[in-house]
């Protein structure tokens, strides 16, 4: 099987920084047609415009929690390449909980910018790619659907509570979602991710720079990844070369959740 992507059209969310940017120029690089999405519109802009010429990029600005942003994101895909094979939601949020604190909405924003927002997208994406495959009448596989989880969705921090269960609830809808479609021959896979330099990381970082130290000593490979890294695993799951492979969700975290000690930082 070929780990080719080259013609194919891709949506990915959370594409103006950190690991959807890096998925995003990965995949322009491999011959796809990419359709960068996220709401900070001069940074997609400014990205955008740092491609090579001869890349088939387009972009999407827009707030994805409101069900006519995605329809519209759909509409503009579409117009821009005429189908669509491939959706990464790559578009994630992380936020402190206090789980003592009945007024603390994070859970609520949680589930519905990492969970619902990927789901909704997922089903209207999922829509258009069993239209093509009804209309192509072709053999093989219809879509990729990649969702980013992290490692919280395995680990107890009480800090992250909202994340944690948002992320193992985007877990468990990669599972449903695969069998669901499965008969449709579009595949749904995630990839939880740990010691990778998201944006959200890079943040935290500037901030409390002594964290880099704590995240690379309980790291069994002793770095954090840079999200090329994980855009290569994006870019295996989005091609051919895994067509028997749905349902799945893959670690990249250098070996963390080997130790997994509790309240260390799930980055």
């Amino acid at each position: 099987m070929s780990f080719s992507i080259a013609g194919k059209t891709a949506i990915v969310t959370g594409a103006a920084n950190g690991i959807g940017l890096a998925i995003s120029r990965s995949f322009a690089e491999q011959g796809a047609k990419v359709m960068m999405v996220d709401m900070d519109d001069k940074q997609l802009a400014k990205e955008v415009g740092d491609l090579p010429e001869d890349s088939e990029v387009e972009y999407f600005s827009g707030d994805l929690r409101e069900r006519l942003t995605i329809a519209n994101l759909l509409s503009a895909t579409i117009d821009s390449f005429d189908r669509v094979d491939i959706l990464v939601n790559a578009s994630r949020q992380v936020m402190r909980t206090d789980p003592l604190d009945i007024d603390d909405d994070s859970i609520s924003i949680m589930l519905n910018q990492n969970l619902l927002t990927s789901l909704r997208l997922s089903q209207a994406v999922a829509k258009r790619m069993i239209k093509q495959a009804t209309e192509d009448a072709v053999e093989g596989m219809a879509g990729s659907i990649v969702n980013l989880s992290s490692i919280s969705a395995c680990r107890t921090n009480p800090d992250l509570m909202g994340y944690s269960i948002a992320t193992a609830a985007l877990d468990q809808m990669t599972r449903g979602l695969a069998t669901a479609l499965a008969p449709h021959r579009i595949r749904v896979n995630a990839v939880s991710f740990g010691s990778v330099m998201s944006a959200s990381l890079k943040n935290i970082l500037k901030e409390f720079p002594d964290f880099r130290t704590d995240i690379e000593t309980h790291t069994p490979l002793g770095r954090i990844a840079p999200p090329t890294e994980l855009a290569d695993t994006v870019r295996y799951l989005a091609s051919d070369a895994s067509a028997f492979m749905t349902g799945q969700v893959i670690t990249i975290d250098g070996g963390r959740t080997l130790l997994d000690p509790v309240r260390s930082p799930a980055h």
